[in-house]
């Protein structure tokens, strides 16, 4: 019995490391699409220069509106531009305040989508949220069209395996997909 269960432990750390080292290529090899224009950017905050990234694509003209969720209560449209030394029009921008998680991140932007007929974005975030963040998104709306746009950053090493901060933030949020994919797919 004890030898089933060290095989059975055993064979899911294989299965785990091999879909960690799928997920972490995955993550580090999106194409980027700079091209397609959606009717909207959606930005979820959290991480190093996402929403500088919205803004410039934005400032390109992929998208007529901006939607920055999960916003700290206090901050304004003109704090964000000045602490990132940003120039956007104000009218194309909204800032979603409730959000405190990816979840949320989708929930709160669905409603704004709903009500404003939008039918494509541009989902910005950083590269090793991106594969939850679109599950989240695609959960709330199956029929929208999301198209991923991964922001890297300078903190997460492209040799994750070699820093121990890198490994633990790409398995951790590995383990959050494999949550969410597993909810999602046994309709929990």
């Amino acid at each position: 019995m004890k030898k089933r269960l060290l095989l059975f432990f055993i064979l899911v750390l294989i299965f785990w490391l091999a879909g960690l080292t799928w997920f972490a290529y995955h993550i580090n090899h999106y194409k980027i699409d700079d091209k397609t224009k959606t009717q909207a950017i959606v930005v979820l905050t959290g991480g190093r220069n996402r929403i500088s990234e919205a803004i410039k694509l934005l400032n390109n003209g992929l998208a007529d509106q901006l939607f920055i969720s999960g916003v700290e209560k206090n901050t304004s449209l003109k704090d964000i531009c000045a602490s990132q030394d940003l120039s956007v029009p104000a009218k194309t921008v909204l800032l979603e305040k409730k959000s405190t998680n990816t979840i949320e991140n989708a929930i709160h932007t669905q409603a704004w989508l709903k009500k404003n007929n939008i039918k494509s974005i541009r989902l910005v975030t950083s590269n090793y949220h991106l594969p939850r963040s679109v599950l989240e998104f695609q959960f709330q709306n199956p029929e929208l069209t999301i198209i991923p746009h991964p922001v890297f950053s300078d903190y997460v090493a492209k040799e994750w395996w070699t820093k121990t901060r890198s490994f633990c933030l790409i398995a951790s949020e590995y383990n959050k997909f494999l949550y969410v994919w597993l909810m999602r797919h046994l309709d929990f």
